[in-house]
């Protein structure tokens, strides 16, 4: 599960990918949950397919939350449970999804015994968009209005690179181990990944290739 990354320059992000420039508050440089982050996402106020850029808090606050504060963890969402779990599957079936621009992401690696973590930047230099889905929630006491964001991963056991990081389960075999990894979505498929329906954005939930990694203990 990832809990830290590098969130890139509204500047950066607006010219990567071609959103309409707008003012927002000031983010921090490394993004952790309950953070406030950017994300994009389909523009709710257009007639035709357009992207917007929001700052929200990094955690997802399900519609049924009685605060945006919650007990439980919804930093991460495991994309096999999106249609089911109570906190993402009404975001999923509205097709509240998001891209999260990362310059790199932090995974921590035990190989050694101990918690050492690696930093993940992609090997071409440009910024992650990471899949995510997103919520509106409403205070119902105040009124006050929470955006809020989760992000998305895979099992990555098989995978060369992402199935080294995170603690080994002592009671699981290493074929079962349930590594997980957060999903890029690549700048062509932005559009389709807002806009499709959930059958086929489904098909977009892919682990990126090894080749794509520049990967080091941070």
């Amino acid at each position: 599960m990832c809990t830290r990354y590098i969130t890139p320059q509204q500047g950066d992000i607006e010219r990567f990918w071609s959103l309409t420039p707008r003012s927002l508050p000031p983010w921090p440089a490394e993004a952790f949950p309950r953070y406030a982050a950017p994300f994009i996402r389909a523009r709710r106020d257009a007639g035709e397919e357009q992207r917007e850029l929001v700052l929200g808090q990094w955690s997802l606050v399900p519609w049924f939350a009685k605060t945006p504060k919650l007990p439980y963890a919804t930093a991460n969402a495991r994309s096999e449970e999106l249609q089911h779990k109570a906190s993402y599957k009404q975001p999923w079936a509205r097709g509240q999804r998001c891209v999260v621009p990362a310059w790199a992401f932090f995974e921590p690696c035990w190989e050694s015994g101990r918690h050492v973590p690696w930093r993940f930047a992609q090997a071409n230099g440009e910024p992650w968009g990471l899949a995510g889905l997103w919520n509106t929630w409403v205070d119902p006491a105040s009124g006050e209005i929470v955006e809020s964001f989760t992000l998305l991963t895979l099992n990555a056991d098989a995978h060369p690179l992402m199935r080294r990081m995170h603690k080994p389960d002592p009671k699981r075999p290493p074929e079962a181990q349930d590594k997980r990894s957060v999903i890029p979505v690549a700048p062509e498929h932005l559009d389709l990944w807002l806009h499709a329906p959930p059958a086929q954005a489904q098909a977009l939930l892919q682990l990126a290739p090894v080749e794509a990694f520049d990967a080091a203990p941070a």
